[in-house]
């Protein structure tokens, strides 16, 4: 099968590095262009880029993908398919067509829950028990097409974005290969989504990090662990916006009002139970453990951290 690999983050690496090891011919990767990174600002290709230069495939960078020429290009591979992975760009319908068997994609949900952007940290932030990855075949809806092959994986209490991010990019490499070596040969077949239990996970913004010491314990934690490494959770206090990197949900002795520091560990009275705070970063300096914070800002259980 003639291939193209259409993908951007370390989410997709291991995907293009699967079908490659499996003997699959990348004609073409398509990525983000190279974009200004770390604080020299720097224009630095993406981790799909990367991977490619190392694997020896050409890659393509188009700031967008609704041009004639581009339309061309692309035909002019005479695909047998294309693997998408968090590409970036939506991919109109003559993108679509062009590969003979169309174009594949690897989500991280169990689709039709959690169609969009972004599907680990709303799976989380919502209390699911299990999300997975759907290998989908495309069409011009938002994640509308139908499923080739599904895996779920179970969310723990414990699991972060991060954990899920690294576990759901093995999987979705691993299935999106036993997805090309089956319907390459006729094996599988495409199933519609149900209309039912449809939910989209829209974009993260940077806002959605602000702890609301009002809520719950539990939805809080889930948020920590949601939105940990990106976009992060955070309180202001005393002119500074603290960083909360990790905490855990307890059930505190006695009631207290929402959003005071009831012990010297961190522990934080909620609206309901309390949120002790394990790791913390103020501005311009390192993480330290929720200890340390109350010990460094020379605080009393009583203070109201708002």
């Amino acid at each position: 099968m003639r291939l193209a690999f259409m993908g951007t983050p370390a989410f997709s690496v291991p995907a293009l590095e699967a079908i490659v090891h499996s003997g699959y011919e990348v004609e073409a990767v398509y990525t983000q262009p190279p974009r200004p990174a770390n604080r020299g600002k720097k224009e630095t290709p993406s981790p799909v880029h990367l991977a490619a230069e190392k694997l020896g495939i050409p890659v393509r960078h188009p700031t967008s993908l609704k041009s004639e020429d581009e339309w061309r290009a692309f035909a002019d591979l005479r695909l047998d398919a294309a693997v998408v992975v968090a590409y970036g760009l939506i991919l109109p319908k003559p993108i679509l067509d062009a590969p003979r068997l169309g174009c594949l994609n690897i989500h991280a949900s169990l689709l039709p829950r959690w169609r969009g952007a972004a599907p680990i940290q709303r799976a989380i932030l919502a209390g699911d028990d299990e999300t997975g990855i759907s290998i989908m075949q495309m069409d011009e809806g938002l994640d509308t097409g139908a499923v080739l092959l599904e895996e779920p994986v179970p969310i723990y209490h414990r699991t972060t974005a991060q954990d899920l991010h690294d576990d759901l990019s093995a999987l979705g490499a691993r299935l999106i290969v036993e997805a090309l070596d089956s319907f390459s040969i006729g094996t599988i077949h495409p199933v519609p989504q149900s209309e039912n239990g449809v939910t989209y996970a829209e974009k993260l913004r940077k806002e959605e990090g602000r702890l609301d010491w009002g809520r719950p314990a539990a939805e809080l934690d889930r948020q920590i662990r949601a939105f940990t490494p990106w976009p992060g959770c955070f309180f202001e206090f005393r002119g500074e916006r603290i960083k909360v990197l990790q905490a855990i949900p307890i059930a505190p002795a006695g009631k207290s009002t929402a959003g005071t520091l009831l012990d010297k560990d961190g522990t934080v009275a909620c609206g309901f139970g309390g949120l002790k705070l394990i790791r913390m970063q103020r501005p311009g300096r390192g993480p330290v453990s929720g200890e340390e914070f109350v010990s460094g800002m020379r605080l009393e259980p009583g203070v109201a951290l708002l």
